[in-house]
């Protein structure tokens, strides 16, 4: 796996997942371009890692614009593009407030559309690679999932349309759909005893996943060598989605 002369851009670079996709990229001669909406996160991440950083809202669609805006002029070209921004809302449809359901939209399934809004149209000349993070949420009923599923199924949706429209301007489009994975976004529930006993259970492989889990796969759907591969959701969630081990 190489990506010398790639450039690529990481939306949500410093979260749990994305620090880990930006790490692994960087070791393997990535160009990058970390973007997100902390500064000081990002600015850390940045210089921990040599690159060039963008703050911004990723759900504003002018303020990706300018992000891309920022890689041309900092690259010349853009290659691929992960947006790893996103929310976590635990709760059942009838307490969920109307801001709360919007938030979640916004961070998750907006700053999806926003990235491929821009992205595709700034890699329409010469192709490139799409990576958005959706979750098992979206394949699997879970209570008290309601917002968090919507937004997330949506994503699965913007892949497999996104992927048709640009298949032909050889734009690859793809997501990732991770179970729990042990991340600061899931510390509400991994520093329950209770609650992280009861989300292993229901995990066929009797374990919660690690960021490096879902990373090595968005590496994977970027990485030019799997060129063949475009509208797929790839799973990766300890079986939670597809397998009954119990009952």
């Amino acid at each position: 796996m190489s990506f010398s002369n790639s450039s690529i851009i990481v939306i949500g670079a410093y979260g749990g997942i994305g620090s880990v996709v930006s790490k692994i990229l960087k070791d393997n001669g990535a160009n990058l371009l970390l973007a997100g909406k902390d500064s000081s996160k990002l600015e850390a991440l940045s210089n921990e890692l040599n690159t060039s950083f963008f703050n911004l809202d990723a759900s504003d669609f002018s303020q990706v614009d300018s992000l891309i805006e920022f890689a041309i002029k900092t690259f010349g070209v853009v290659d691929g593009i992960v947006n790893c921004c996103g929310s976590l809302l635990l709760k059942p449809a009838h307490i969920t407030s109307e801001s709360e359901y919007f938030s979640v939209i916004q961070s998750n399934l907006t700053s999806s559309f926003a990235t491929i809004r821009s992205g595709c149209k700034a890699m329409m000349g010469r192709g490139g690679s799409v990576v958005l993070i959706s979750s098992a949420a979206a394949k699997v009923g879970l209570a008290n999932h309601e917002a968090i599923a919507c937004a997330k199924a949506g994503i699965i949706g913007l892949t497999k349309s996104a992927a048709a429209t640009y298949a032909s301007k050889n734009i690859r489009v793809n997501c990732v759909a991770p179970g729990l994975i042990n991340t600061p976004l899931t510390k509400s529930i991994t520093n329950n005893e209770n609650a992280l006993k009861a989300s292993v259970s229901m995990h066929p492989l009797g374990k919660i996943g690690s960021p490096t889990d879902i990373a090595s796969a968005v590496v994977w759907l970027l990485d030019p060598a799997n060129s063949w591969i475009t509208g797929q959701t790839i799973v990766v969630d300890g079986g939670l989605s597809s397998l009954k081990t119990r009952g």
